[in-house]
């Protein structure tokens, strides 16, 4: 298997899907649908502090995989690039803001509506599609959007609670995923790239914490190593993501997305056993009905 082949070195525009990139995003997919059940085990300790652990030992495990693909000569270019870096800068703005209000929200049980992000995120990616990469809206597509936007309209004023988690999460990722989508570096270089970015920042805090007395990292081995896995647990299923991406096109993506947040759903449901309202299950069938009139628009479309 020749690995150093397996990411290209720049952004091609993506005609069709590949069957690796299926493979990938899939695999990312899975991984995230059961990310809740190992972030449930943090739930003691603040948002914060897991956001920066996620970052910190998010490092060692993607230069890991560059060493192993041979690629790590690629990293240089990007760092001497104000471009790149200006973007890759602001996707890791972007993601540890997702990552820091996913924690939480999960820590205070509110799973469902990290769900329910997730679901309303596919189509803001394919609204991005539409309005950035020119990307054609059918009818009934425009119809999806809209049903959408009404349950979250409905959600606010019925519900008596403006979904502000769902709305952030969506449009964090979706913005993240169109920016490294465009970006010229590779998948796995421009994630590192990211961490390495965001790494001083996550270090200095949880050295402050630590010192202060208010760290989490040295209060048992069972912390210590559950923050050390955030690493893993971040890094690779994001990093297979944007191989996926590479390899797909916008709204094939956005079709998958489906995978994640119905595994959230199930485990915010019957797992921890969060309330849910009327005017919640009111939301979620207008967007399932809203994902499905696009999911079959999408596959009546001619190959």
């Amino acid at each position: 298997m020749r690995v150093a082949e397996a990411e290209p070195k720049t952004v091609k525009p993506v005609s069709g899907d590949t069957r690796a990139g299926f493979f990938y995003a899939l695999t990312a997919y899975l991984l995230w649908g059961f990310l809740p059940l190992y972030m449930k085990l943090l739930e003691d300790i603040d948002a914060f502090q897991v956001m920066a652990h996620r970052a910190l030992w998010s490092l060692p495990v993607a230069g890991a995989i560059l060493w192993w693909m041979g690629r790590t000569g690629d990293i240089l270019p990007t760092l001497k690039s104000p471009k790149r870096l200006g973007i890759l800068f602001l996707t890791a703005t972007i993601i540890s803001t997702n990552w820091t209000i996913y924690v939480w929200a999960i820590s205070v049980e509110r799973t469902l509506e990290t769900a329910l992000g997730y679901y309303i995120n596919p189509l803001i990616t394919v609204a991005m599609g539409a309005v950035f990469l020119g990307e054609r809206f059918t009818r009934a597509q425009r119809l999806a959007l809209a049903i959408a936007t009404l349950a979250v309209v409905l959600l606010t004023l019925r519900g008596g609670v403006f979904p502000w988690i769902s709305l952030v999460l969506a449009f964090t990722f979706a913005t993240y995923g169109f920016l490294r989508k465009t970006v010229d570096v590779g998948p796995t270089q421009g994630f590192l790239v990211e961490v390495m970015l965001l790494a001083p920042f996550a270090f200095a805090f949880i050295a402050w914490r630590e010192v202060s007395g208010q760290g989490a990292f040295f209060e048992g081995t069972d912390y210590t190593a559950l923050l050390i896995g955030c690493g893993p647990v971040t890094a690779i299923p994001l990093i297979l993501y944007a191989f996926g991406a590479k390899g797909l096109r916008l709204s094939t993506i956005g079709l998958m997305q489906y995978i994640a947040p119905t595994m959230i759903f199930l485990i915010g449901l019957f797992v921890f056993r969060e309330p849910f309202s009327f005017w919640q299950a009111v939301a979620f069938v207008m967007i399932w009905a809203a994902l499905a009139i696009y999911t079959w628009s999408a596959f009546r479309k001619p190959a």
